[in-house]
């Protein structure tokens, strides 16, 4: 029986695949395909990721936000990461974590500590934080992790609240995975790296995530285990793009094939410089900001029901033109080192791009007409998993999104925005709200509106 990692990443079969061309009339037939919302096949994607000539690059780059606001319209999700501990077991030569890197300044926060980031996070106006421990699973306990969980939940502060938290930790056990799935997580999230397994084994020397096998099973682990909703990645640079974009797809083909559930979430970080890292410094196969702009493109019509996360990796104004290839998940006021929202005693896991506030996000997506959204509805009413991706694939998930982006919209503009941005927003609410054609649900969202202006907060549909 072969390795579940070939079955998951045909490797010889990809590396035929890279090398396929196409006319322009084949792309144009491709991406009228894929506006169907079904996605795409490992050959078509292979196919639209030899494009270099411009012409067929906008095309595809329209195509792209098409598919994107099919599905999720023009609503854009909100979220901070908290970074727990930089501690970490691994010697990954690209990382800032990594074991053998001497420069850097260890840190685990305490529970209490923890509860201070998180308070922070919530003063700035996020509902939704993304849990981030270097892969140390002695120092970062399941023990641990469900202590700092359940305080986190009982927090609040003023109108504030923590209302979902996601997790990127050392991959578990089915057996550690069904624990960790009683901590009422919301998507757990870990990255690959890279799925070229010579070049994964040259990266990563030292540590459990050495094991490729493992490390491409992680997921499979995880629903197996029970989780609903799972979050895949590779750090672009390490090797050939178009590998890893056709090895991405394989895995969300697999987990869909076999659980019925795709990836919640992809998310797309390429190499930034790290402490102490000279892979980092010169990346092996470094990604320019066009051919950047055709990986997010292409992931966003290949895998159309996924949640494409760009974070603050990217300088700003790079992440404004993301949002208009079909980025629909960003994180915004961040900090990389653990208790980095209080004070700077520890080292980052890398250089951030985009260091503006929560605030200042919200009022360049207000003006360009996106709508900010720090919705949890899904997870609280049980549209996880399979219900979340029936809901998905045909755009239907849309009916839910938008009203509930309007909503949490609304509390961050009451309790957090400056004024001018409070101003921006109120307009940006009321120009979806015109395009609401259904009486009933523009009713219900106007309610439920005011009811937010009079002081009535985590409404949710």
């Amino acid at each position: 029986m072969s390795k579940l990692s070939e079955q998951i990443i045909p490797e010889s079969r990809i590396n035929d695949l890279m090398s396929l061309q196409s006319t322009e009339t084949g792309i144009d037939e491709i991406l009228n395909n894929a506006l169907a919302l079904k996605g795409l096949t490992l050959e078509e994607t292979a196919h639209l990721l030899n494009i270099e000539d411009d012409e067929s690059l906008n095309k595809l780059f329209k195509t792209a936000k098409t598919v994107k606001e099919k599905i999720y319209g023009k609503r854009i999700v909100l979220f901070s990461p908290l970074y727990i501990s930089n501690y970490c077991t691994n010697n990954c030569l690209y990382c800032g974590f990594r074991y053998d890197n001497k420069d850097i300044k260890r840190r685990k926060l305490s529970v209490d500590e923890v509860i201070k980031e998180a308070q922070s996070i919530v003063n700035m106006g996020h509902k939704r934080i993304l849990l981030v421990a270097g892969e140390d699973q002695n120092t970062v306990s399941l023990d641990y992790i469900e202590e700092i969980i359940q305080k986190m939940y009982e927090l609040k502060v003023m109108n504030g609240e923590v209302r979902r938290i996601n997790i990127n930790i050392a991959p578990l056990s089915v057996d550690d995975f069904k624990r960790l799935k009683s901590f009422n997580i919301g998507t757990f999230q870990s990255f690959q790296e890279t799925y070229h397994e010579e070049t994964y084994k040259k990266m990563h020397v030292a540590g459990l995530k050495a094991n490729y096998e493992y490390r491409v099973g992680t997921m499979d682990r995880a629903l197996e285990a029970g989780l609903n909703d799972v979050g895949i990645g590779v750090l672009f640079g390490l090797t050939d793009y178009r590998f890893e974009v056709l090895a991405l797809l394989s895995h969300a083909q697999h987990l869909d094939k076999k659980y019925g559930t795709g990836p919640h979430t992809i998310s797309v970080p390429r190499i930034e410089p790290a402490s102490g890292s000279s892979v980092s410094e010169n990346p092996p196969f470094a990604i320019d900001d066009k051919t950047f702009k055709k990986i997010i493109s292409i992931l966003r019509i290949s895998v159309p029901y996924t949640g494409l996360i760009l974070t603050t990796r990217e300088k700003a104004e790079f992440r404004k033109e993301g949002l208009e290839l079909g980025i629909s998940q960003v994180s915004a006021g961040s900090r990389t080192n653990p208790g980095g929202y209080s004070e700077d005693d520890s080292t980052e896991q890398f250089t951030m791009g985009d260091h503006r506030t929560l605030d200042e996000v919200i009022k360049e997506l207000s003006e360009t007409g996106y709508l900010p959204s720090f919705c949890t509805s899904c997870y609280r009413l049980g549209r996880v998993g399979k219900d979340f991706m029936d809901l998905a694939k045909p755009g239907l998930i849309q009916k839910f999104c938008q009203p509930n982006a309007m909503i949490t919209f609304r509390e961050y503009l009451e309790d957090y925005a400056t004024p001018e941005t409070k101003q921006l927003g109120l307009n940006t609410i009321n120009q979806h709200l015109a395009e609401i054609k259904d009486e009933k649900v523009l009713e219900r969202v106007k309610s439920q509106l005011a009811r937010v202006e009079n002081g009535e907060r985590d409404l949710y549909n």
